[in-house]
C-alpha cells in the first residue's frame, strides 16, 4: 500500500491488489478463448489448454480477493463509488447486447416462433416462483444492511445467510429447469431459441453465483470483525441489480 500526503495534511490510502488481474485473466482464457476454440474452430484441444490456463487464474484470484477481504479492514470508500457504477454500466450493455439479439431474432421470426423443436409444455411458473425467491433475497439483504447501521454484527451474518439461502435455491431452481428441458431434448444447439435461452439465462446465473460469493465473502470478514457498511453497500448494490436485470430475463425469454 502506497501512501500520498495532499496539501491540507490529509493522507490517501490507495490499495492496489493483482486479484482483479488475475480474475480478469481467468475469464478471457477459460470463457472468450474456450469458447471461441470450442464453438467457432471446434477444437477441443484450444479449449481444454484455455481452461487449463483459466481455471487457476480464475481460482487464484477469487481465493487472494477472499483473502484480502478476511484479512485487512476496507477503507470506508476508497475508488468504489466511481468503479462499482462503471462496472454495472459495463454488465448493463452486455445484458442489453443479449437481448438485442434475441429482440433482432424474435421479431424477424414473426408467426413462426418458437421455433420447431422447442418444447410447447415450458414449465411457465418455474419463473414466477424464482422471481419471487430473488426478490426475497434482495429484501433480506436490506434487512442486513439495516442491522450493520446499528451496529448488530449477529443480525446482519444472520440476515446475510439466509440471502445466500435464497440466491442457492434460485440457483437450484436454474439447474432443476436445464435438467427438465435438456430432459425433453431442447439444449442449447435445438435451434435459435434455445441458444438465445440459455446464453441469457445462464449469463444471469452466472451473475447470481458471482453475488453469492460476494456475500459469503463479506459474511465471512463480518464473522471477524472486518466489515463495515460501504462495502456492505457495494455488494447489495450488485445484488440488487442482479435482481432488476431477472424482470427483463423473465419477460422476455419465457413469456414474449
Amino acid at each position: 500500500m502506497a501512501n500520498s500526503a495532499s496539501g491540507h495534511g490529509h493522507v490517501h490510502h490507495w490499495e492496489t491488489s493483482v486479484a482483479p488481474l488475475l480474475i480478469v485473466g481467468g475469464v478471457l482464457f477459460l470463457v472468450v478463448f474456450g469458447f471461441i476454440g470450442w464453438f467457432s474452430y471446434n477444437s477441443a484441444m484450444l479449449a481444454i489448454v484455455s481452461a487449463g490456463i483459466g481455471t487457476p487464474l480464475l481460482l487464484a484470484g477469487i481465493a487472494k480477493w477472499t483473502g484480502e477481504a478476511l484479512t485487512h479492514k476496507p477503507l470506508v470508500e476508497g475508488l468504489s463509488p466511481i468503479a462499482l457504477p462503471i462496472f454495472i454500466v459495463s454488465e448493463v450493455f452486455i445484458f442489453l447486447s443479449l437481448f438485442a439479439a434475441y429482440w433482432t431474432m424474435r421479431l424477424s421470426a414473426g408467426p413462426d416462433w418458437p421455433p420447431a423443436g422447442t418444447p410447447t409444455n415450458m414449465n411457465l411458473r418455474l419463473p414466477i416462483i424464482m422471481t419471487v425467491i430473488l426478490v426475497a433475497s434482495s429484501l433480506t439483504y436490506h434487512v442486513a444492511e439495516v442491522k450493520l447501521e446499528h451496529n448488530d454484527r449477529g443480525g446482519f451474518i444472520t440476515w446475510v445467510l439466509i440471502s445466500v439461502v435464497l440466491g442457492a435455491v434460485f440457483l437450484a431452481c436454474t439447474v432443476y429447469e436445464y435438467s427438465h428441458l435438456m430432459h425433453m431434448k431442447f439444449s442449447p444447439s435445438t435451434n435459435a431459441y434455445s441458444s438465445i435461452f440459455y446464453s441469457i439465462t445462464g449469463f444471469h446465473a452466472s451473475h447470481v453465483l458471482v453475488g453469492l460469493g460476494a456475500f459469503l465473502t463479506v459474511m465471512l470478514a463480518a464473522v471477524k470483525g472486518l466489515t463495515n457498511q460501504y462495502l456492505a453497500f457495494c455488494v447489495g448494490l450488485y445484488w440488487h441489480f442482479v435482481d432488476i436485470v431477472w424482470f427483463f430475463v423473465a419477460s422476455q425469454v419465457y413469456y414474449w
